[in-house]
């Protein structure tokens, strides 16, 4: 799976946080809102959901203007992905996973012994 720059991370941010498919003005809007720099143009979002499109992050739908566009995972299926990825990259995945573990919170860690136990 790719991984995001910045921008296409706050791109995929709006399109996670919104229960129904956005357009390019919807996403706009949400990053104007939280964003103290220069603004953003339309066309910068446009060439951004292209691009995560051709990632595969986001589907669109071109039946209608303005085109519509929805993740085609959950971001948790995105960050589930990366952490496979990461693991299935490293040399002692033990070790990765000890290191990992060992700096959970203790809440997490009680998340991961009851999956682990199968009680999801």
């Amino acid at each position: 799976m790719a991984s995001l720059g910045q921008l296409e991370r706050s791109v995929m941010d709006a399109v996670w946080a919104s229960p129904v498919p956005v357009t390019a003005y919807d996403i706009l809007e949400r990053l104007d809102a939280g964003h103290s720099g220069r603004p953003l143009a339309a066309t910068t979002i446009l060439t951004v959901l292209s691009r995560l499109e051709k990632k595969g992050f986001v589907a669109s739908d071109r039946s209608a203007r303005p085109h519509r566009y929805t993740a085609t995972a959950s971001r948790a299926d995105h960050v589930a992905e990366l952490m496979h990825e990461v693991l299935g990259d490293a040399a002692d995945r033990g070790a990765v996973l000890e290191r990992f573990i060992g700096g959970v919170s203790d809440d997490d860690a009680a998340v991961l012994r009851r999956l682990l136990a199968g009680n999801g």
